[in-house]
C-alpha cells in the first residue's frame, strides 16, 4: 500500500458518498457528544451506534478492528488508572469515551480518500492566505499527522509483540529504541514519497 494512500476501504455505502467536509464535521460534534454522555448506559448506547455505521459502511470486520486494535492496550491501562482514581463506573465511562473517537476517527479515514480529505482541509483552511500560510500545505500536514497517528500506533503494538516473545517486555530501552527506529524509518520512507511527488521543499 503507498504510504500517502491510508486506509481508505473501496465502497459505494452512504458513508464512502457523504462529503468529506461533511464527515469531519460530523466527528467533530459526535466527539462533543461523547464527551457530554456521562453515564456508561449512554455510551453503550453510543457504541452500538457506531457499530453500525461500520456495518452500513460495509468496510469489514479486519478493518474495522484494524482501527482500535493499535489502541487496546493503552485502553486496557487507562481503564486499570481511572478505575484506581474515579471508581469503576468513572473508569468505563472513560475509557469507552476514547475508544468510541479512535472507531469514529478510523470510520472517517476508512470511508474517505486521503486526497478528498485533503481537498476539503484546503478548502476550509484557505482563509490562512490572508496571513501568508499555504492552505494546500497545510492540509497535507494535517493529513499526514492524522495517518502517522495509527501508525505509530501500529509500529508500537509489534514493538511491544516482540518484547514479549523476546521475555524482555518491563525492560523500557528494548522497546523506545526499536520504536524511534522504527518511527525514522517510516518517516524517511514517508520523505521519499513526498521527495517523488514534488513536495519535498
Amino acid at each position: 500500500m503507498d504510504i500517502l494512500t491510508g486506509a481508505y476501504v473501496h465502497g459505494s455505502s452512504p458513508l464512502h458518498r457523504l462529503p468529506p467536509a461533511a464527515k469531519l464535521g460530523l466527528l467533530a460534534l459526535a466527539c462533543t457528544g461523547l464527551v457530554l454522555l456521562g453515564s456508561p448506559l449512554a455510551l453503550a448506547g453510543a457504541a452500538v451506534v457506531v457499530a453500525g455505521l461500520y456495518a452500513v459502511s460495509r468496510v469489514g470486520v479486519a478493518a474495522a478492528w484494524a482501527q482500535i486494535r493499535p489502541v487496546r492496550w493503552f485502553a486496557v491501562a487507562l481503564f486499570a488508572m481511572q478505575w484506581a482514581f474515579v471508581g469503576l463506573e468513572g473508569a468505563v465511562s472513560t475509557t469507552l469515551r476514547v475508544v468510541l473517537a479512535v472507531a469514529l476517527a478510523g470510520l472517517v479515514t476508512l470511508t474517505t480518500r486521503t486526497s478528498d480529505m485533503m481537498a476539503a482541509l484546503e478548502r476550509l483552511l484557505s482563509p490562512a492566505r490572508f496571513v501568508g500560510l499555504d492552505p494546500f500545505r497545510l492540509s497535507l500536514l494535517l493529513s499526514l499527522t492524522i495517518r502517522s497517528v495509527p501508525v505509530v500506533a501500529a509500529l508500537a503494538t509489534r514493538v511491544r509483540e516482540a518484547q514479549r516473545a523476546r521475555g524482555v517486555e518491563r525492560s523500557l530501552r528494548a522497546f523506545a529504541v526499536p520504536l524511534v527506529v522504527s518511527s525514522l524509518r517510516h518517516a524517511d520512507a514517508l520523505g521519499e514519497a513526498l521527495s517523488a511527488r514534488g513536495l519535498d521543499d
